[in-house]
């Protein structure tokens, strides 16, 4: 499994058989990597998977969707607001489902956040409720499993999700102000998941979220070693839980 970082909470991921985009907010994404365009992001991607639906992790979905006539995986709210904008190839779901996209499952996990996108209208900027949030689960056959926490607050119930998905692959939101910050990230790690890699995301990008993942890798101490701290652009293989960068 191949994993792009393309700043903020976006994902470029390859696996046999499919190229995924995840919560690809890309234009007017400040730590979008530097020369590289959207459509450059975007090349063979044949699925989009959106954990919630704030602008930050929306971003170019529809017009990426109808450029590259790819699939939508999100929860129904999200999919019925693409199908009004003219998108056809949808595929909705909820917590508690998993649905088989042939070389790959996915499911949607519990996130302690919200979901809602903004637009103006006459003046004022007015929020849409777009469902639950969630964390993304991606299962592919001899690959190793990855859970996308989305946007999230440690919670208790992080336990069962290891339990159900075990997942080796953990992104991880560590900025704070709107997810966990480093300490509590590295507590919900620690507790909660068995992950081999770890990828911090959601830091960095904006002046009111922490700028570097310092406090989350002094705080997970002698699980440091699992943390593959990716700069926008790069790209972490991960097979039969060895990573190299």
């Amino acid at each position: 499994m191949d994993l792009q970082f393309l700043g903020h909470s976006a994902f470029k991921v390859h696996i046999p058989g499919a190229t995924l985009l995840i919560d690809p907010f890309l234009s007017g994404n400040p730590s979008f990597p530097e020369g590289m365009s959207v459509e450059q992001a975007s090349e063979g991607v044949d699925h989009v998977l959106l954990t919630h639906g704030h602008d930050d992790h929306v971003g170019d979905t529809i017009d990426i969707l109808k450029a590259t006539g790819a699939t939508l995986t999100a929860n129904w709210e999200i999919c019925m607001w693409a199908q009004d904008k003219g998108i056809e190839k949808i595929n909705p779901m909820n917590h508690g489902g998993c649905v088989n996209m042939g070389p790959f499952g996915v499911a949607l996990t519990n996130a302690v956040h919200s979901s809602a996108c903004s637009f103006d209208t006459e003046g004022s900027v007015a929020d849409v409720y777009l469902g639950n949030p969630a964390g993304v689960v991606v299962m592919a056959e001899d690959e190793p499993t990855l859970l996308h926490m989305g946007d999230t607050d440690i919670f208790s119930d992080m336990e069962l999700i290891n339990e159900i998905y075990r997942p080796q692959i953990g992104i991880v939101p560590i900025g704070d102000r709107f997810t966990m910050g480093g300490r509590t990230a590295s507590m919900a790690c620690q507790r909660y998941f068995e992950f081999q890699t770890i990828i911090p995301c959601h830091y960095g990008t904006f002046p009111i979220l922490d700028q570097s993942a310092d406090q989350f890798t002094e705080c997970m101490g002698d699980d440091a070693f699992r943390v593959a701290e990716l700069k926008p652009g790069e790209t972490v293989t991960v097979n039969n839980n060895v990573t190299a960068s």
